[in-house]
Parts: C-alpha cells; sequence; structure tokens
C-alpha cells in the first residue's frame, strides 16, 4: 500500500524558537491521538529562526548556566532543548527541518538510525547537485565541506515512532559570526561553512526550498504536497498562529552584540 504524502511548509517570518518547539508537541500529540483512526498527517516543516543557541541532552546544568548569560548578552536567546547533541546555533540565513513523521507507517518500520541516514544524505544530495559542492566524509553525524568545516547539523529526537526535531543547513555567512562565538557540537576543532562561503555566490533561503523538499521525498520515498493552509483544521490553526505571532515580534540582532 502506498504511503500518504509528507505535507510540507515553508514559515516566512523567522520563528522564535520556544514557540516552534511548543508548536512541535502540540502537533506531536494530535499525530499521537490522530493515529489511533489512522487520520494522522505526516509533515515537514521549513523555517528559519530568530537568533538562537540551543543545548541539547548532553550538557550539564553548570554548563548550561555560564553558557546562558555569555551568549544571551550577544543578542540571542538560549534554550536547553530536549534534541540529542550539544551546543549549537539557529539563526536567518540558516534552513530548519523538522520532519514529523511516523516511522511506523513504513514496512519494516523505519529505525532511528535508519532515519538519520536518510536525513544526511538528503542534505548531502541537495549540496552536491544544486551547487556541485565536494563533500567530506566525517565521523561526525552531520555534514561537512572538509574536515573542518561543517555546513550542516542534525539533532532529532523520536517518541512513539514519531519524529520531531531534525536538521539545520547553513545558507547564507550570517550565521557563521554567531557559531564563531561558541564550541559548536562540542567539536572543538571545526568551524561553521555555509552554501555562500562555499560557492562564492549569493545564495537566498527560500530559494533552495523547492529542491530540498524534493530530494526529502526522493530519499524517504514520499510524495511531497504543500501545505493547504486555507483548510482549517487543528494543524493548520496551530501553523497560522506562530506565523501571526512571529510577524508581530520586534526587530533581531542581526550579529552578535549588534
Amino acid at each position: 500500500m502506498a504511503l500518504p504524502p509528507v505535507l510540507y511548509h515553508f514559515f516566512r517570518p523567522p520563528l522564535p524558537y520556544l514557540p516552534a518547539w511548543g508548536l512541535q508537541d502540540t502537533l506531536h500529540r494530535l499525530q499521537l491521538h490522530l493515529r489511533k483512526s489512522a487520520e494522522h498527517q505526516d509533515l515537514l516543516l521549513l523555517l528559519q529562526h530568530r537568533p538562537v543557541y540551543t543545548a541539547g541532552r548532553r550538557q550539564t546544568d553548570t554548563e548550561l548556566d555560564s553558557e546562558r548569560i555569555r551568549l544571551t548578552a550577544l543578542g540571542a536567546d538560549f534554550v536547553a532543548s530536549s534534541r540529542g547533541g550539544q551546543l549549537t546555533y539557529h539563526g536567518p540565513g540558516q534552513i530548519v527541518g523538522y520532519p514529523l513523521l511516523d516511522l511506523s507507517r513504513y514496512s519494516p518500520v523505519m529505525g532511528t538510525r535508519d532515519y538519520v541516514c536518510r536525513m544526511q544524505k538528503t542534505l548531502e544530495l541537495h549540496l552536491k547537485e544544486a551547487h556541485g559542492l565536494t563533500l567530506a566524509p566525517s565521523e561526525h553525524t552531520g555534514v561537512f565541506l572538509d574536515p573542518r568545516t561543517k555546513i550542516a547539523s542534525i539533532g532529532v529526537q523520536v517518541r512513539h515512532r514519531l519524529t520531531s526535531h531534525g536538521f539545520a543547513l547553513n545558507v547564507t555567512r550570517e550565521p557563521c559570526a554567531w557559531f564563531d562565538q561558541i564550541v559548536a557540537c562540542g567539536l572543538d576543532d571545526v568551524k561553521a561553512g555555509s552554501i555562500e562561503s562555499a560557492t562564492g555566490k549569493t545564495v537566498a533561503v527560500e530559494d533552495e526550498i523547492p529542491g530540498l523538499v524534493q530530494r526529502f521525498g526522493r530519499l524517504y520515498e514520499r510524495e511531497m504536497v504543500p501545505l493547504n493552509l486555507s483548510q482549517a483544521n487543528s494543524t493548520t490553526e496551530a501553523i497560522l498562529a506562530l506565523e501571526k505571532e512571529a510577524l508581530e515580534m520586534g526587530p533581531y540582532a542581526k550579529a552578535p552584540g549588534k
């Protein structure tokens, strides 16, 4: 039996991290409830965040307290999240993807390792096909331009075979200055790269979305369909509410300390 399509949506305004995390949790609970009657939808949310540093489950409270004070002084938010991994940055100029998929739809059930592997291959394929970039193999999760330059990160959570969190891909140079303020993902000798810095060309985030969506569908073997926000339901109402909140927020820092 063919799997249902994955519905995707790209948020135009940069989103605050905590409300976006809350949206994921709301949609996760909705999926879990509707799964009893096989009415739940698989989703791919694509967006940019307002400047924010996020810590994963592998960091201690002492580490978090000292970093929170230092990094919020730069003009970014700071959030201790539920994803795997360590400290990282999200902000404008970076595509964040939150797939909310039911892995039990696949036969056999897709395991977490396979799920993450397909995510990494999606990002690698996009960079190779859309931009002709040559990537470097690494023992670490994520995508590297060379052994010391990381262009994309992955940090996921799987509960009840339902996924949340996901990936982050640096498109413009803007995120790199923020990454320079931290040891991202616990890798001391690694710096952040971007599509712009690797190609020497100006690249717009919104222009990356169609190709990324197409390759996501190819790697996960799913049809990709735009989410129709004109259809009123619990999912679209929650998404529209968050977009409205983001549009009403004030300006954010364009660079660390500015």
